[in-house]
């Protein structure tokens, strides 16, 4: 997902179900192996929420308020590589050309986000994973369309990059409607990939509905959120939760 070349790790407090972010430096490797044979064993759903891990780390780079032309060549590459082959690696996992593009994007997209840090899928992942045990990068998957759609119309412009990025047709559109492609065509990104909702993964929706309200201020208290270009109330982040079931 790009977390070979960041800065950036997780730990996970099973007592008070909060996943903590640790940054430094120390964290970068001096080398990171990217070899697309290590991938080719991994089912559809890893090769789907891993990469739609890796998209999210170059969007969230993208549309963050710590953007910053470094960060946006790498999130630009990233979203186009990924889009390109994304499909390919899933249906086929032997496909070493995809596979590695893929691993390139995702890198690009480490790279992006350590330069720019993610908004508010991630800072709304952490407590979906501390809390129920979902992976992260599916915690993510299921997030981010709800998440672009809450996001879209603050950052209209940023977005209609994003659609160009994703291989959108964009000529003659309007900056919003140019802008309403890239969340479509994550949208149907992740139903080609069948990410599932939140119930769907095994999630009892009415301990989300309960544990929501606490969720979202652990979301808010991880500080990703204050980067998204909406900055979201903590009532938002619940019916983003509720969105998600």
């Amino acid at each position: 997902t790009g977390s070979e070349v960041t800065r950036f790790t997780v730990i996970t407090d099973r007592h008070t179900h909060v996943k903590m972010l640790i940054t430094s430096d120390r964290l970068i490797p001096d080398v990171a192996l990217v070899d697309p044979l290590l991938t080719v064993s991994c089912p559809k759903s890893v090769t789907a929420a891993s990469g739609l891990d890796a998209l999210t780390h170059a969007i969230e780079a993208f549309i963050s308020r710590r953007a910053n032309p470094i960060s946006d060549g790498f999130a630009i590459n990233a979203m186009g590589r990924i889009a390109r082959f994304f499909r390919r690696a899933y249906e086929r996992g032997d496909d070493l050309e995809a596979r590695e593009q893929m691993l390139l994007g995702a890198l690009e997209a480490g790279l992006a986000f350590s330069n720019a840090s993610v908004a508010l899928v991630h800072g709304m992942a952490r407590p979906i994973g501390a809390y129920f045990g979902i992976a992260h990068g599916l915690s993510n998957a299921m997030l981010l369309p709800h998440v672009m759609e809450y996001t879209f119309d603050t950052a209209t412009e940023r977005f209609a990059e994003i659609a160009r990025a994703l291989g959108e047709p964009t000529d003659g559109l309007s900056v919003e409607s140019a802008a309403r492609r890239a969340v479509t065509a994550v949208q149907q990104l992740c139903r080609d990939l069948s990410v599932p909702t939140l119930v769907a993964a095994g999630v009892d929706g009415r301990r989300v509905s309960e544990l929501a309200a606490q969720m979202a201020e652990d979301a808010l208290a991880s500080g990703s959120p204050g980067n998204n270009p909406r900055v979201p109330t903590t009532d938002e982040i619940v019916a983003l939760y509720l969105r998600a079931l």
